[in-house]
């Protein structure tokens, strides 16, 4: 039986005031949208980065990463960037350790905006971008397996598209909505695959195809 490939999932940080607690929370879609690829979703905590030690230097995460040693890494929407240093930390923390094993990288929505500010680019504001739907506007030739239009629930967006990356599509008011890494295996969508009424065939195939399954 071939082994099933481990992604690790990143998590939203929720504030429950009832109970005067932060909690990691990761849409149940999201682990049956990775199950149904034919992978083991693993969710990623956000409290093993110490902030008392240098960025760098994280020996409980990097304990963690190497025990259960994933194959991939999704960067998971919620949270703007900014609003809960832990999370940032860790997901920064985590394109690091995935640049330095060449592992491959999925983010999405928040998680594509924190892809594109670990390469140094800035966010701006977007409208008409939230609980919507749009075309995707191909930039690059043969990206038969991207969807025609897809969903969208995102307040900001890349200004630029980063150096080492490069687009693959824009919507229609010129909004970066995917990019590719030139030499890694990374990609990002700023849109949410696990928020289709049915999950499609598409993205799975083009999931697939970042971490090298065979479709």
């Amino acid at each position: 039986m071939t082994k099933k490939k481990i992604i690790g999932v990143t998590q939203r940080v929720d504030f429950v005031s009832p109970h005067d607690e932060y909690r990691d929370a990761l849409d149940q879609r999201l682990i049956n949208w990775v199950s149904q690829a034919g992978c083991i979703a693993v969710p990623i905590p956000n409290t093993l980065f110490d902030k008392s030690l240098p960025e760098n230097t994280q020996p409980l995460l990097e304990t963690w990463l190497n025990v259960i040693n994933i194959d991939a890494v999704i960067l998971s929407g919620g949270n703007d960037i900014g609003d809960i240093k832990h999370r940032d930390l860790t997901e920064k923390y985590l394109l690091s350790w995935s640049e330095k094993h060449k592992n491959p990288v999925l983010g999405i929505c928040r998680g594509m905006q924190m892809m594109g500010t670990y390469a140094g680019e800035k966010l701006v504001a977007v409208n008409g971008h939230v609980k919507t739907c749009h075309k995707l506007n191909l930039k690059i030739g043969n990206n038969s397996l991207l969807p025609f239009s897809v969903n969208s629930y995102h307040n900001f967006a890349l200004n630029n598209c980063p150096n080492s990356y490069q687009i693959l599509a824009k919507s229609d008011d010129n909004s970066i909505e995917a990019i590719k890494h030139k030499k890694l295996p990374w990609e990002g969508w700023m849109w949410h695959p696990e928020r289709d009424e049915r999950f499609l065939e598409i993205h799975h195939e083009r999931f697939k195809e970042l971490i090298n399954i065979e479709i």
